[in-house]
């Protein structure tokens, strides 16, 4: 090319304004499918419904109810396996049990037991869930802590003494099972 033929191009204030703007400004709104680039790769914006489910997923009462649900099923699957293992105990000149008494106690043993496990699982979950909230942090500290008030509670009603065995032992046991599952 020939410098005849080259022209030269020239903007007017005005129309650098509007380039810079272009370029610069914050005239464009944000979308709903911007990807952010981040270390590990893309995040993607979430809408206002994606944050309103992950917060009501990430609720403590949902979190609890959760908790007493599968705490209920897990007591009642481990109070069927229980009823199934222990012979029942009679006295010896006594008739033995009818497949009806057999089942009526095994409904029986099963409910107990998911009750039970309902029941701490559900404390457990609501009051480590409350704390972590009020701690603003996610640790071990968390389960230990939760693990004694929920210990406490279920063994205060033997006694004080009972109380803060309970108490020790529940939160020992969610230290360790907190560090296990953590490592």
């Amino acid at each position: 090319m020939d410098d005849s033929s080259r022209k030269r191009v020239s903007f007017t204030p005005e129309e650098w304004d509007a380039v810079a703007r272009y370029f610069v400004g914050n005239n464009s709104r944000q979308r709903e499918n911007i990807i952010i680039p981040r270390s590990a790769g893309p995040v993607k914006v979430k809408t206002e419904e994606e944050k309103m489910v992950e917060a009501f997923f990430e609720s403590c009462v949902f979190k609890s109810a959760l908790s007493t649900v599968l705490g209920y099923g897990v007591g009642a699957a481990f109070g069927l396996f229980t009823s199934g293992v222990n012979p029942p105990v009679a006295l010896p000149d006594a008739p033995p049990q009818t497949a009806r008494e057999v089942f009526r106690d095994m409904k029986s043993t099963t409910l107990s037991y998911a009750k039970n496990f309902a029941m701490v699982g559900g404390v457990f979950a609501a009051v480590e869930c409350v704390i972590e909230s009020q701690r603003g942090t996610t640790d071990w500290k968390n389960g230990t802590y939760a693990g004694g008030v929920t210990g406490g509670l279920i063994g205060i009603r033997a006694g004080l003494k009972a109380g803060l065995l309970g108490a020790a032992g529940f939160a020992a046991f969610s230290t360790v099972i907190d560090y296990y599952m953590r490592h």
